[in-house]
């Protein structure tokens, strides 16, 4: 139908990242946008985040303020985009649109997100490695990556395999590179991540 948001009816975003809450439709020439507002009702209170009308875009949320944004050049979408997601953003989020029509009437419509903030622990990690188990002449250059997912920031070490399962920490940081490789470079290596 005409003027209809499109939305989701809920999102779980991970703490510390990012999330969109979609909010779109499909513009036409008949129906101009005046105002474009994103209100938050938390426990018992609603209070609106961001504004958008002629006088531009407004934050009125000071907590919100430097994580908050909807498309600037995208006719047709209002989606909201928070950053560094905090625990108590949790709440139902509402995408409220007034256009005016060519006969000056005004049409409100609105739609809600319901969003949940979850903290995730690291997840096991992989390896990427050009291919595995490498075999590689002396003097070779390799690196390994780690990658691994969950609540940010995330932080790897790279440890080396040692005799009767000793491990040697070797570099803290997702990457392990070999600019130029020794025999003695052989050997098992392994990589673990954690968050908070």
């Amino acid at each position: 139908a005409l003027l209809d948001l499109s939305s989701v009816h809920q999102v779980t975003g991970t703490w510390m990242a990012s999330t969109t809450l979609p909010c779109t439709y499909v513009p036409t020439e008949d129906f101009t946008q005046q105002t474009l507002s994103w209100n938050v009702e938390q426990g018992s209170s609603t209070s609106t985040i961001f504004r958008r009308d002629s006088s531009g875009d407004h934050v009125l949320l000071s907590k919100y303020r430097g994580r908050v944004s909807v498309p600037k050049h995208n006719p047709g979408d209002a989606s909201l985009l928070i950053q560094n997601l905090e625990m108590p953003d949790s709440g139902h989020y509402t995408c409220q649109i007034i256009w005016r029509s060519r006969d000056d009437t005004l049409i409100t419509r609105e739609v809600t997100t319901i969003v949940e903030v979850v903290k995730v622990a690291a997840t096991k990690p992989i390896i990427r490695a050009a291919e595995p188990g490498l075999t590689l002449p002396a003097g070779a250059s390799t690196r390994l990556s780690c990658e691994a997912g969950g609540s940010p920031p995330i932080s790897y070490r790279w440890f080396r395999r040692g005799p009767a399962g000793t491990a040697e920490l070797l570099s803290g940081g997702a990457e392990l590179a070999w600019p130029s490789l020794r025999p003695s470079d052989s050997g098992t290596y392994f990589c673990e991540a954690s968050n908070r």
